[in-house]
């Protein structure tokens, strides 16, 4: 990682979710200059919730919700992976 990168940088460039690189890594605060990080192989689109969509509706169920994007919470701006 490169001096003045953030998570959510990183996170967009990769296409996933911060929180999963987050918990690859066991993050409890923002990244510093040097870190190596794991990028989790998260197969699918990167997308940004809307309000009134459903963990149904993304990705078939909650579960399926839970396993791809590593959380249980769904709410509007919130990126998840499809």
């Amino acid at each position: 990682m490169k001096k003045g990168q953030t998570l959510n940088k990183i996170a967009s460039a990769f296409s996933v979710p911060a929180r999963l690189i987050a918990a690859e890594n066991g993050l409890q605060e923002e990244v510093r200059g040097g870190e190596i990080l794991k990028i989790p192989a998260q197969g699918g689109n990167l997308y940004t919730v809307r309000g009134g969509e459903s963990k149904r509706l993304l990705c078939g169920g909650e579960e399926a919700f839970l396993k791809k994007n590593g959380t249980r919470c769904l709410y509007p701006t919130q990126k998840v992976l499809l």
